[in-house]
């Protein structure tokens, strides 16, 4: 189905993604109609190892090799200088690119198999609540996917890490269950970002399901009219992977709004706050 330049859902410990071949512009160009995705929105390349990570950056620098070593495969997304073969339309146009190796086994069989890198954002509509399990992806996407891979749930149940090492000291561009703290026991300095988006999940509103979301901190009390309360706070590793199951159940439910008790800012509580805050962020999209 990839040879031939189709899209499919694909498994992986984080989220499930729309999968095409990398380096087909035409492929590429399709997840970005099914997914109604803005051209300037770079997305992410699974590879199947190291070296073919190196082959797509135009410099691999000492952060990144650490890096790699340290987490992949696995939930951790290293963004280097682009090499001449990777397509503008992956980048968004951007000197960079984003690449990573997935810790699913049926992932990196098929990246094994297929012998290219793959291209694959969540298998969702942009900015909506990203796909757990593979029946979210039909849900999600129906007949415009030409096939949907079932790996079962995933592990993590959110995105990957994104971390820049093209500039230094590198930078988080999102949180993911790979904390800041992890990475900077690795690389030493580490800057979080600001400004324009240049990654996936940096826009202000994303995530997002119907139903209105109301993030309560330790110091807010939750307000009378919520249908439902959600508790971050007891178990953020759980919460984490159960979060996008439990905003798509509130909107099977038809509620209106749903309040999150927020975990603390550290390790995965810091990327459980992320989505929350995005999901609960006026629509844009």
């Amino acid at each position: 189905m990839l040879e031939a330049g189709g899209v499919i859902g694909l498994p992986t410990e984080t989220v499930y993604g729309l999968g095409a071949d990398a380096m087909s512009s035409s492929a590429v160009r399709k997840i970005f109609a099914i997914k109604g995705r803005p051209a300037d929105h770079p997305l992410i390349v699974h590879v199947a190892d190291i070296s073919t990570a190196r082959a797509l950056s135009r410099t691999w620098p000492t952060t990144a090799e650490d890096l790699a070593s340290a987490f992949w495969p696995g939930p951790l997304t290293i963004i280097v200088e682009r090499g001449p073969n990777v397509l503008d339309e992956v980048t968004g146009g951007r000197e960079t690119v984003a690449i990573r190796i997935p810790r699913h086994a049926m992932a990196l069989r098929l990246l094994q198999q297929f012998g290219r890198p793959v291209a694959a954002p969540s298998a969702n509509r942009f900015g909506r609540v990203s796909p757990t399990t593979a029946d979210h992806v039909r849900a999600d996407l129906g007949s415009d996917v030409d096939v949907v891979l079932d790996g079962g749930p995933c592990d993590v149940g959110l995105e990957s890490t994104i971390v820049d090492c093209s500039v230094d000291p590198p930078q988080i561009l999102r949180p993911g269950s790979i904390s800041s703290e992890q990475i900077t026991e690795v690389v030493g300095r580490l800057e979080s970002a600001s400004g324009p988006s240049r990654a996936p999940g940096m826009l202000e509103s994303h995530y997002a399901p119907d139903c209105t979301i109301v993030p309560i901190d330790v110091s807010d009390s939750i307000p009378s009219d919520v249908d439902r309360v959600l508790d971050g706070r007891s178990d953020p590793t759980r919460f984490a992977h159960d979060l996008y199951t439990l905003l798509r159940d509130c909107d099977r439910q038809s509620l209106r709004r749903v309040a999150v008790l927020l975990p603390d800012d550290v390790g995965v509580g810091r990327a459980v706050r992320d989505r929350v805050f995005k999901a609960a962020a006026l629509r844009r999209h």
